[in-house]
């Protein structure tokens, strides 16, 4: 498909939720701007992109680096002089250990990950999208089930989702001066890599360990690209993409 002169940056986009998005919005006709820690996975994901992976730029990137996201929006903007979309989407989680037994360092790489990269790049976006020429932009971020509610020993990744929430509100008020709206996809059960053990059993509030239902990751996708695409006087705030018969609405 030929260019629509749109630019996207996907974080996390060598890998499942990530790499399908960056393949929907460059199939879509947008220039995105592929960006994780690994090289070879974000290679992988523009080779597949067939020939719109001419639109595509890998930049590697620690999300909760300062200085290596500003290096990422410095890239964008060279090589393609404006951002229209940001999918915050990089994260990861620890080790589902006891509470007690979690260490510092366990806590920190997910909060950096999950909750300060979130906030860099959506402040390197802000500072692109105020001073761009039609001014604004959007930015989706990657919530979870988990914004809501936890699975057992899950601390530091449930902790960062509620606040990925709150990030997403306090960046939905305060872009509002510069027509920047910001969204939160909450996804539960995706089949990606991060959810291959549910097809084994995982632990429920409960104590039992059950064999979990997921869905297409594509869905999250479709629901990324149509985001992308409202215009930006509407916004979907917060949407939930889930596998229907996972077991999270209703007690349990």
């Amino acid at each position: 498909m030929a260019s629509n002169g749109r630019v996207a940056i996907v974080t996390g986009a060598g890998t499942g939720i990530g790499k399908a998005s960056a393949l929907a919005l460059l199939g879509d006709g947008y220039s995105v701007t592929l960006s994780g820690r690994r090289l070879a996975p974000l290679e992988e994901t523009v080779a597949e992109a067939g020939d719109d992976g001419s639109r595509a730029l890998i930049v590697q990137a620690d999300v909760g680096d300062p200085d290596s996201v500003k290096n990422l929006f410095a890239k964008t903007k060279e090589a393609f002089g404006r951002l229209d979309v940001l999918f915050n989407n990089a994260g990861t989680g620890a080790p589902a250990v006891l509470l007690e037994d979690l260490t510092y360092d366990q806590w920190m790489t997910v909060v950096n990950a999950n909750l300060t990269g979130t906030f860099l790049c959506t402040q390197q976006a802000f500072h692109i999208m105020k001073d761009q020429d039609p001014m604004g932009g959007r930015i989706i971020n990657n919530g979870s089930i988990s914004a809501y509610v936890p699975r057992p020993n899950s601390i530091p990744y449930t902790a960062t989702k509620h606040a990925v929430t709150g990030a997403t509100r306090a960046t939905s008020l305060d872009g509002r001066k510069y027509n920047i709206a910001c969204s939160q996809i909450d996804v539960g059960n995706a089949a990606t890599p991060m959810t291959q053990r549910m097809s084994v059993g995982v632990p429920q509030a409960h104590g039992e360990v059950r064999v979990e239902p997921t869905m297409d990751v594509q869905h999250v996708a479709d629901a990324v690209l149509h985001i992308s695409n409202l215009p930006l006087d509407a916004n979907v705030q917060f949407m939930t993409v889930m596998a229907t018969q996972m077991p999270y609405i209703g007690r349990g």
